[in-house]
């Protein structure tokens, strides 16, 4: 969100994802750091019956996912190498006259000092450093500039780095240099991670902002606010989940409350993790199952599923749609506003909700983007906001003729390397990521016999190269460690890595992936490099533990490997 702010004025999706479903043989989809076809499979699919009719479609990812399999042309990077990749594809739309100079000087500004650092990433000097050939990225370059529109997608393959907000840049550079801005089938549009992310961000729940992104340090905003809600507020920003994890260490925060995650399963370093939420006076986990975080909480507050509440889910982009009940809450569960509503009035807060429809309508009140958006409204019809008033049909695309921040922002980005690298203790890549058929930690599909009946363990990809040279054979099970801890999986031989990466989920209890994750950050978000860290494979031997030699057979998965 920070660099679609910076280049843009705002940090959200810019366009509708139905626009895929008109895209055709004149346009095209740029797609980098993503594995769609498993993370948002009916985004995927959208764009697979894209290709269908002709639209085309560029990759750049390190794993030969699905998409990399359907591309016209793979990127296979290096992992940690996006900026120079990047810049690299401007470098030869630069060069070879395909930038779109008339929205570049009517839309734009600080162009020249980013052509200054894109003309350094000749084709040959990328290659060295992404290990993707001149050619392909020629090929790519001449793709995205020469398509009618080009719309690019990105998920956390892009923002789960150090350089997360120079990657995110990195395309906000792209997608203005060739003026796929402002209109249908283009933009730049990235994937959240569930069904309501966005809606959750837009409500508020980041450390910075109110509802619709308005600064808790800007005094009109606070001033609007304490009227409201008759309280006095802060004017500070508050703390990222890095840093409330570090202030617990030092004893600076002492009790938490943990809503609708599973930081024990979906953070970096987990040993880390554990250590400060059980350094805590108090852990309060509300959740609808019992994570492994709430087996370690104080206390446990029964939530409800989607199944069991009204309200409104907003869309990965911006389409706010109405949910509602279809069973009662099981058991003691209640839905989330209610307990919280409850906790207000006990603690002495006067919290008169009666309805998620109240709640709903006191936000968009002080929301000027949801402002136009009602229960009435969305019983007829989802809306995309920004929907000032009642009149006003949404806005299913940003920046039409103008940015939010005015003109858009070029920004010069120079590579840097990854946090972490291979070397002689430590010397392969891990790179982590989803399967189709588990979402996140597991907490809800794995509970599904048939998801699990899909993918029923975790496991590590290895080249067949590096297991050869490890004297792994597929189905071996191996123990993968880094600098911050070790587990136990099974060995999956396949060329969908490269020779030299490694990849593991982190959906699997028995083999929690983020036990050997880095929680080094961006120094603008904080967001962990989830993505890129080096790891050591071995393969167990069974006589060290007094038993006989055994090999695992694991299931197949559903999933391509070629």
């Amino acid at each position: 969100m920070s660099g679609l702010g910076t280049a843009f004025g705002s940090g959200a999706m810019t366009n509708s994802i139905h626009e895929l479903d008109e895209m055709g043989p004149k346009d095209a989809i740029f797609a980098i750091g993503t594995n769609t076809t498993e993370c948002h499979p009916i985004i995927g699919l959208k764009m697979f019956k894209a290709k269908e009719r002709g639209t085309k479609l560029v990759v750049a990812d390190p794993r030969k996912t699905d998409m990399a399999l359907h591309a016209d042309v793979w990127l296979r990077l290096k992992p940690g190498t996006d900026v120079a990749l990047l810049n690299g594809i401007s470098n030869v739309i630069l060069t070879e006259g395909l930038a779109d100079e008339a929205f570049i000087a009517k839309r734009t500004e600080n162009f020249e000092a980013f052509k200054a650092v894109a003309m350094k990433f000749t084709p040959e000097y990328t290659a060295n450093i992404t290990h993707v050939s001149a050619e392909k990225i020629q090929q790519a370059a001449r793709i995205i500039a020469k398509a009618d529109n080009t719309a690019s997608y990105y998920t956390m393959g892009i923002t789960q780095h150090t350089t997360g907000v120079d990657n995110v840049l990195s395309v906000t550079n792209l997608a203005m240099l060739t003026g796929n801005m402002g209109r249908s089938k283009t933009g730049v549009n990235p994937l959240r991670g569930q069904n309501n992310v966005q809606g959750a961000c837009d409500m508020g729940a980041l450390p910075n902002v109110y509802t619709g992104y308005q600064s808790v340090t800007n005094p009109d905003v606070k001033a609007k606010f304490e009227k409201a809600w008759n309280a006095q507020l802060s004017d500070k920003v508050g703390l990222t989940i890095p840093s409330i994890l570090n202030a617990i260490a030092k004893d600076e925060v002492k009790m938490l409350y943990v809503f609708g995650e599973n930081p024990m399963r979906s953070d970096p370093d987990i040993n880390h993790v554990e250590h400060c939420l059980k350094h805590l006076d108090c852990l309060i986990v509300q959740d609808i199952f019992l994570t492994e975080t709430a087996e370690i909480a104080d206390v446990v507050l029964p939530g409800v599923s989607y199944a069991e509440k009204d309200g409104t889910f907003t869309s990965t982009d911006r389409t706010v749609q109405r949910i509602r009940k279809a069973i009662e809450p099981i058991g003691n569960s209640l839905p989330d506003w209610q307990i919280l509503r409850d906790i207000m009035n006990a603690m002495g807060y006067p919290a008169n909700y009666n309805s998620s429809e109240d709640v709903f309508d006191e936000m968009r009140s002080l929301t000027a983007s949801y402002a136009g958006i009602s229960y009435k409204r969305l019983e007829e019809s989802r809306i995309t906001w920004p929907c000032p008033n009642e009149n006003h049909p949404g806005t299913p695309i940003l920046h039409v003729g103008k940015f939010s921040r005015g003109l858009g922002k070029f920004s010069p980005i120079e590579y840097r390397e990854p946090a972490e690298l291979p070397d002689k203790e430590y010397p392969l890549m891990l790179t982590t990521g989803r399967v189709v058929a588990h979402y996140h930690t597991g907490s809800m599909t794995r509970r599904s016999w048939g998801l699990n009946g899909v993918e029923p363990e975790g496991f590590l990809e290895i080249n067949p190269t590096d297991a050869k040279n490890l004297n792994i054979e597929d189905g071996d099970e191996i123990s993968a460690s880094t600098r911050r801890g070790s587990l136990i999986t099974k060995a999956q031989v396949t060329t969908r890595v490269p020779e030299g990466l490694t990849f593991i989920t982190f959906h699997f209890t028995e083999s929690p992936g983020n036990i050997l994750t880095n929680s080094a950050g961006d120094p603008v978000t904080e967001t962990p490099e989830l993505k890129v860290c080096s790891v050591k494979i071995k393969k167990l031997d069974f006589s060290d533990f007094g038993c006989q030699k055994r090999k695992i057979f694991r299931k197949k998965s559903m999933r391509k490997d070629a």
